[in-house]
Formats: structure tokens, sequence, C-alpha cells
């Protein structure tokens, strides 16, 4: 990056959609935010995650730049992306504390095998990845409509639709 006016040039292209202009961007500010990431959370997997929904967000979100100092812009999507996650993290942490309360509540009252099948079921609901679990507790759990948790995720229903089919395949193999 020679100076600001290249960088302008740049994002001028981004709002126009070019994909070149967003390819550049991403080499120009890629390891930085991938850094930002990784100091926050100390996760390479989690830092790449984050990083990835940054640069969707960059696209999504470029027409909102005002043509003030980019990099200040970039790092507060960024930093909102770390917020968001940790909020994120604390509502599923609640979800699962919940879930693990109810179980052992009714641990208590049922130690036949149908307390034995809510343990196995807590212990696979562990085995799933962050996201499937999400999705999966905030339906069943949490009784929220597909729209509704489509809405909350920002994404559209049919992707929701599928991460919870596909999430509930998972755990009829995993129960075995």
């Amino acid at each position: 990056m020679s100076d600001a006016s290249d960088l302008g040039n740049i994002i001028k292209g981004c709002k126009n959609g070019n994909a070149d202009c967003f390819s550049q961007l991403v080499d120009i500010y890629a390891g930085r935010c991938y850094g930002y990431f990784y100091r926050l959370t100390g996760d390479r997997g989690l830092s790449d995650d984050l990083l990835g929904e940054l640069f969707v967000r960059l696209v999504e979100k470029i027409g909102s730049f005002k043509g003030d100092y980019f990099e200040s812009w970039l790092f507060k999507v960024a930093s909102n992306i770390f917020n968001d996650y940790l909020r994120n993290k604390q509502r599923q942490k609640r979800l699962l504390d919940g879930q693990r309360k109810q179980l052992e509540s009714a641990e208590q009252e049922d130690k036949n095998s149908s307390g034995e099948q809510i343990d196995k079921l807590q212990m696979v609901l562990g085995r799933l990845d962050a996201n499937t679990r999400e999705v999966i507790m905030l339906r069943f759990y949490s009784e929220m409509s597909f729209k509704e948790i489509a809405k909350m995720r920002s994404e559209p229903i049919g992707t929701t639709l599928a991460k919870v089919h596909r999430g509930l395949k998972k755990l009829r193999e995993l129960m075995g």
C-alpha cells in the first residue's frame, strides 16, 4: 500500500462491488485482523472464524463507511463481531447451565433408564459443534420458532432449518 489515496480507490471500488478491490482489502488487513482476534481469543480456529465473519460483514457494510479513518472503522466492526461472539457464548452458557440444572433435577426424580437417556443426550449434545448445539437449544429448549432463530442469527430461514435438521440427524447418529 503506497498511500491513503490508493486505499481510498480500493474502498471506492469495494463500494461499487468490485471483487478485486475486496480481495485487495483482505490482503492488506487479514494479518492484522487475525492477530487482533487471536490475541483476544488465544484460539486459532475461532480467530479464523471471526476473521471470516469480519470480511463477510465488510462486504455487507462497506456502503456505511463514510470516508473517515478506514482502519478505525474496520476495527470497530471487528470489535462488534468479537462482542457478538461473547454475547452468544454467554447466551449459550446460560442455556447449557439451565439445561444442566433441568437434567440434574430430572435425574433426582427419575433414576431409571429414561434418566440414563437424558444423561446420554447431554453428553452427546456436548459433542456437537457450538453452532449446531446453539440452534438445537434455541429451537427445542428455548422453544423459539425457526423464523425467530433465523432473525436472531441474521441468516435465511432455510439455513436455520438446514442446521437444525443436520443437527438432529447427527444427534440421532450419536445416540445410536
